[in-house]
């Protein structure tokens, strides 16, 4: 009897043969001598009819005892059935049972959020967290083959860090024996130095933010992708990043189009992401656009979530805004040689409202310019030497950009709160499972 794994292409390859399943009941169901179960194994679902005239009397007393998540071994004979999901169902020979699990608190019923985060690591059984998560391994996967494929190079940047790269009021700090550090906003700092070294390189790992908001587009701790760049001005950026989305969604596309169907996502808009190129539009455009449409904003303002919002609904593709003010970026952006108020950054905004998945710029060169950020954010010169280095030893015209991966999975799996995009999820207001 050949041990397998629920996956319908290998299934369909053992039609009529004697397999074993180990696995979860996802729950089940009788009607006379006749059971149906529905069977996981972190790999699939299956559905298994229990006949009573197959498994004999004890082992169809033993199928009557079964309760949600409890773990079984079955044997059985797969069969076609197009009715099926994925086409295949077993018909069940023999159940044993391991454990037999005993009120298990998530039940089909409908149970409130709070209650379901409480329980997280049990709800990540569930077939539309499970679909979520399989989204996500995908676009991580895709990621890398992204970058991989085209002659990046990893080097993981630290998590612990002297310093501030995004502003010192959203760090999380700690002692370091005699002295305090901090948890990592981004590795893109320390990006510039790989880049300066491998040419083109990635970062991809956690980032913590002490940002106090509660909305649905925030965690304190999230994954995020920081390409950069050398010898790469604020376009070549922009089309990077560009071709990067047009790959992740493509290749979600091609292998997870199932996990959408039960996630129920209109994969229309993607679709039409792969064929075409993203607009591009001005910050200085879109305070314009907002003015017009009675949005209470002056140039110089940062956007919120209702400012992304209406500019990327103008668009069915993610829309790109470049040239920021200066002031409400981060002081290592280059200024815009024709404009001194700008700097030479953008932002990717998704469509549908899902706001800012990619947030880059050029990099500043001049360390006079550098110096002088630094020092008006009130920071700490000498925690910056390294970094003033990169300026003086071979500096070159380098750009780069931050990817938050759960605003992404959000916004390709169509989800509404992005506390589902991550296994175990951190927020202002939870720390636990």
């Amino acid at each position: 009897m050949v041990k397998m794994k629920i996956l319908s292409n290998k299934l369909k390859k053992h039609i009529d043969e004697k397999i074993t399943l180990s696995g979860w009941v996802y729950n089940s169901r009788r009607s006379g001598k006749i059971g149906f179960l529905t069977f996981r194994d972190g790999f699939g679902i299956v559905q298994c009819i229990v006949a009573k005239n197959d498994v004999g009397e004890e082992k169809f007393e033993l199928f009557k005892s079964l309760t949600q998540e409890s773990s079984i071994v079955l044997h059985g004979k797969p069969v076609l059935n197009n009715r099926a999901p994925g086409g295949v169902e077993l018909i069940t020979e023999d159940i044993e049972i391991l454990n037999l699990s005993k009120d298990y608190p998530i039940s089909p019923k409908e149970h409130g959020t709070d209650f379901l985060m409480n329980n997280r690591h049990l709800w990540l059984r569930s077939k539309k967290q499970f679909a979520i998560l399989k989204v996500r391994h995908q676009i991580v996967k895709s990621i890398r083959d992204f970058f991989d494929s085209n002659d990046f190079t990893l080097v993981d940047s630290p998590i612990l860090t002297p310093n501030s790269a995004e502003g010192t009021s959203t760090l999380f700090s700690t002692e370091y024996f005699d002295k305090m550090a901090y948890l990592a906003q981004t590795g893109q700092l320390y990006g510039e130095a790989s880049a300066m070294a491998f040419g083109r390189h990635y970062n991809f790992g956690p980032c913590f933010r002490a940002e106090k908001s509660k909305t649905r587009r925030h965690l304190t701790e999230f994954w995020m992708v920081e390409p950069e760049i050398a010898f790469c001005d604020i376009y070549e950026n922009m089309d990077w990043a560009e071709k990067l989305l047009i790959y992740v969604v493509k290749n979600v596309l091609e292998n997870r189009i199932e996990e959408l169907e039960i996630l129920e996502r209109d994969v229309s808009t993607l679709f039409d992401l792969i064929k075409g190129s993203f607009p591009r539009i001005s910050y200085t455009d879109c305070i314009d656009i907002l003015k017009k449409n009675n949005f209470d904003i002056e140039w110089g303002q940062d956007f919120g979530a209702k400012e992304d919002t209406f500019i990327s609904n103008q668009y069915k593709l993610p829309v790109i805004v470049y040239g920021w003010p200066k002031d409400i970026k981060a002081f290592y952006m280059k200024r815009d040689p024709n404009d001194e108020n700008l700097v030479l950054s953008m932002d990717i905004l998704a469509p549908e409202g899902y706001g800012e998945i990619v947030g880059g710029s050029e990099r500043e060169t001049d360390i006079d310019n550098l110096v002088s950020r630094i020092k008006s954010e009130k920071l700490n010169q000498d925690d910056y030497k390294w970094y003033l280095d990169l300026r003086k030893y071979g500096s070159v015209p380098h750009s780069g950009f931050g990817m938050g991966l759960e605003r992404v999975v959000a916004w390709i799996c169509g989800i509404s709160h992005i506390r589902e995009t991550i296994p175990f999820a951190r927020t202002m207001t939870r720390i636990t499972p």
